[in-house]
């Protein structure tokens, strides 16, 4: 049996925003810590705290963003999976709903938005499309 880390931290977020949590805790894991800090920047999550359970065991706390108690958030669609990978180049980013929304890459240069890689001049995996 096979887990799928980043697809379980994405729908717990979504889940999250349609329960109207303020904060949810995930496990953590550098690429899951990426994300999320990409997300924050973003502006579609709000403060993140890496939580020290004991020795070996983290976690991340996670503040949900909302306007007019409306989640910031409204889609996620997770596009490279573990079954198949979705690799592009710097030409094939895509733009999410003209512009509103944004996709990440992991790339050479880690996580990043497609705005980002757009600018850089890079392409990579696309992880997945978020609005």
């Amino acid at each position: 049996m096979m887990t799928d880390p980043i697809s379980d931290l994405l729908t717990q977020i979504k889940n999250a925003y349609m329960a109207e949590k303020k904060t949810i805790e995930v496990s953590h894991s550098n690429m899951q810590e990426s994300l999320v800090k990409l997300l924050s920047r973003e502006g579609y999550l709000g403060k993140i705290e890496i939580n020290k359970k004991d020795k070996v065991k983290k976690t991340i706390s996670v503040e949900m963003v909302y306007e007019d108690k409306k989640p910031r958030l409204t889609e996620i669609v997770r596009v490279s999976k573990p079954s198949k990978k979705v690799y592009i180049s710097k030409n094939e980013i895509p733009r999410v709903l003209g512009g509103l929304g944004i996709v990440v890459i992991s790339s050479p240069a880690g996580l990043i938005s497609g705005r980002e890689a757009r600018k850089k001049g890079i392409g990579g995996e696309l992880i997945c499309k978020i609005w």
